[in-house]
């Protein structure tokens, strides 16, 4: 199958009219964010897009995104590899007024611009971005330190102070 190029925008109303289907890539390096917050990732973001109207009549596209992206271990400060496998579904809405209408939970408002359109390189890149860990770490079996290695000096026990209300106790006692 030929990689075909995404368009960076679309008009989802219309695309749903004619129920279009979109598989093709969008190259990461439009991507600026998730390349300043990665390592490397490979060079296409594979893209499946579907455009639809729900059973309601709201205009809906759901798909999926599949990249590769190298990522810095926090532990071992090492590379490695972290396949991204986003599914999303959305619902265009139009200012503020119609995003406050209810939309069922499975799916989320993304905002048209003036002209109707939908800016697809950056909410892809917003999802890829959300899907990253927040602390990147190897498994441990991988990662070149080990759990001894991760504990740093020894914690001394606490000294024992006396409990501030012993004197209440004893004040209860006198009485009784």
């Amino acid at each position: 199958m030929q990689k075909v190029k995404l368009p960076h925008t679309i008009d989802p109303v219309k695309s749903a009219m004619k129920r279009s289907d979109y598989r093709g890539v969008i190259a990461s390096k439009d991507m600026e964010r998730l390349i300043s917050a990665v390592v490397h990732c490979d060079d296409w973001v594979d893209v499946e897009v579907q455009f639809k109207k729900d059973a309601q009549g709201l205009t809906v596209f759901q798909g999926h995104l599949d990249t590769q992206v190298s990522l810095l271990c926090q532990r071992c400060n090492g590379e490695f590899d972290y396949p991204l496998h986003v599914d999303f579904c959305y619902s265009p809405v139009q200012g503020q007024e119609q995003e406050d209408e209810v939309l069922p939970e499975a799916y989320d408002p993304v905002e048209v611009n003036d002209h109707g359109e939908v800016d697809l390189l950056q909410l892809f890149e917003d999802e890829l971005i959300l899907s990253l860990p927040i602390v990147p770490l190897h498994a441990e079996e991988d990662c070149s330190v080990s759990s001894d290695d991760m504990q740093f000096g020894d914690i001394e026990p606490e000294q024992e102070r006396p409990n501030p209300f012993a004197v209440l106790k004893e004040l209860k006692r006198d009485q009784e």
